[in-house]
């Protein structure tokens, strides 16, 4: 009977612990073949990087020659929220005329910054309606007849057309 009890305990404690492992899950940038470090500076091009590395997480909005390549990995306990564990961020900076690589920039999770968004809101012209008024403010607005609409704008006199 004791042994049957101790068997029990232990398998509710090993069910516990692997009820709290974290799932891992990977997102962004897999580097299968090569690793954004191998690129070479004054050696590759654009079309090396490309075929090394494939194309790129994103491109620079206001410079079309800087490449980013991303990924980042998320764990999550239990019902937690997922945390972020680890984030790689690889800046590739090419040359305008010759397209070969001029820097190559890595960043991790610890060189990002946290924002602090503004949560107040701006006010509008006009006044909320409640929900009671938004379900029956369009009742009697409209008809049944096609020509009722004459005389409002954005229709044209004598189309039919619905």
């Amino acid at each position: 009977m004791f042994r049957r009890a101790a068997f029990a305990a232990l398998a509710v404690g090993y069910l516990s612990v692997a009820a709290c492992a974290p799932i891992s899950s990977y997102s962004g940038f897999q580097t299968i073949e090569s690793d954004p470090k191998d690129v070479k500076i004054g050696v590759d091009t654009k079309s090396t990087v490309r075929g090394k590395l494939g194309s790129p997480s994103a491109t620079s909005t206001f410079d079309p020659n800087t490449w980013f390549y991303m990924n980042q990995v998320k764990e999550r306990i239990a019902f937690r929220r997922p945390k972020i564990v680890a984030r790689n961020v690889t800046a590739i900076a090419f040359n305008k005329e010759s397209e070969q690589v001029e820097t190559v920039h890595t960043y991790t999770l610890k060189d990002g910054k946290i924002i602090a968004y503004n949560d107040r809101e701006t006010p509008t012209r006009g006044r909320e309606m409640t929900a009671l008024e938004q379900m029956l403010g369009t009742v009697g607005h409209g008809g049944i007849l096609p020509n009722q609409d004459e005389g409002v704008p954005g229709t044209r006199p004598g189309d039919r057309r619905n």
